[in-house]
């Protein structure tokens, strides 16, 4: 009665080769090509499989393994450098090349075990810690622009409109009151700013009608700093404030 042997199933040539070299307990530097192609070969003749794409594999690496055992028994060829070529050094590239892949691949299913362990727990913060916004730090907005600086410069703004009054035809006529619709103010300049999105601020007052509205202005200015909707840079001491939107509210 035949005694029914089973083989242990490898992922190709290089896992069978591998095995071979770990087996035998042989540096993978310094092969015994003619112990582990007879090894190698035996394995062959015992396999039984329909599949001729994985024969065909194996069959391909055999003829290899006897390419290489028939170099070994020429003289060595030397390359450019002098130095004598050894006929496994492609074969022992590729098996290092495996066995970093095949390692890895350990490594990353243990990775994918451990990561089925972990368990975890949707968000149940309290509303007043989820709610929480981080307070605007003003010093830091401003940096190194002051109130003073900008005093100064809505002081001027305010002159140059004064000084657009004719002395003369000021005093006659029909004075009205100059209403100001706060909202429409404050959209409009914030627009205006967006669409610029980087300008000065003396541009920005000047552009105003009057000294309410330059007044309006500023007061909306100050509120978009504060809401952190702009940003306010003075490069220097003595230059024009920049104003920068920044959308961050």
């Amino acid at each position: 009665m035949a005694i029914t042997v089973k083989l242990q199933v490898f992922e190709g040539p290089l896992d069978l080769l591998l095995h071979l070299i770990e087996k035998n307990k042989v540096d993978i530097y310094d092969i015994p090509i003619v112990e582990i192609t007879a090894q190698y070969l035996d394995y062959i003749h015992q396999m039984e499989t329909e599949d001729m794409n994985i024969m065909s594999e194996f069959l391909v690496m055999a003829a290899t393994l006897i390419d290489i055992k028939c170099k070994m028994l020429l003289p060595r060829e030397v390359n450019e450098e002098g130095e004598e070529e050894d006929p496994r050094a492609e074969l022992v590239e590729k098996l290092l090349e495996y066995k970093m892949y095949k390692y890895m691949s350990y490594e990353l299913k243990d990775r994918q075990l451990d990561a089925g362990k972990n368990f975890f727990k949707k968000q149940t913060l309290p509303p007043e810690i989820r709610d929480y916004r981080e307070p605007v730090d003003y010093e830091q907005l401003l940096g190194d622009v002051t109130l003073r600086r900008l005093h100064g410069i809505f002081r001027e703004v305010v002159k140059k409109q004064e000084d657009r009054i004719d002395p003369i035809r000021s005093r006659y006529g029909k004075i009205e009151k100059d209403e100001i619709n706060m909202d429409e103010k404050t959209l409009y300049i914030e627009t205006y700013i967006r669409e610029h999105g980087r300008l000065h601020f003396r541009e920005l007052l000047q552009r105003q009608g009057s000294r309410m509205e330059v007044i309006v202005a500023f007061l909306v200015i100050l509120e978009l700093m504060k809401t952190g909707k702009i940003q306010i840079v003075q490069e220097h001491i003595f230059d024009d404030i920049i104003i920068t939107y920044t959308a961050a509210a």
